[in-house]
């Protein structure tokens, strides 16, 4: 665990900021919700920052961990997570409801953000074989 804390504080900071943002009770802003699609780019945008964090963090540790964990921990395990929140908001809260379209935004940031990592990676590759 201190591993972790020491090597990915700002993932950390941004999952915690996710279960805090996905369990409050957001105040109404009329303006804001008559923009169709508006709350789905809010799910991306949430999954892919903090997936792109992790990445980063990643990287700049310079980890070389396996395949199989790597995908569990920057992919799998944050999509999981999106689904346990959906459910908990679903069954556990009165003020938020779950949403499987919510789940679907959330999986895409994260797949954006490992398509981007790996899109960085073969660009760094290609520009240091050059």
């Amino acid at each position: 665990m201190p591993m972790i804390l020491r090597r990915f504080p700002l993932t950390l900071v941004c999952v915690l900021l996710i279960w805090y943002l996905c369990l409050f009770s957001p105040p109404s802003v009329p303006e804001v919700e008559q923009i169709v699609g508006f709350d789905k780019l809010v799910h991306i945008t949430m999954y892919l920052g903090t997936c792109g964090v992790f990445w980063v963090e990643y990287t700049r540790a310079r980890l070389h961990w396996r395949r199989t964990p790597l995908l569990l921990t920057g992919v799998v395990a944050p999509i999981l997570m999106s689904g346990v929140i959906e459910l908990v908001q679903a069954y556990f809260t009165t003020n938020r409801s779950g949403d499987w379209l919510d789940f679907a935004a959330n999986s895409a940031g994260v797949l954006l953000a490992w398509v981007g990592h790996i899109s960085f990676l073969r660009y760094r590759r290609n520009k240091e074989q050059r």
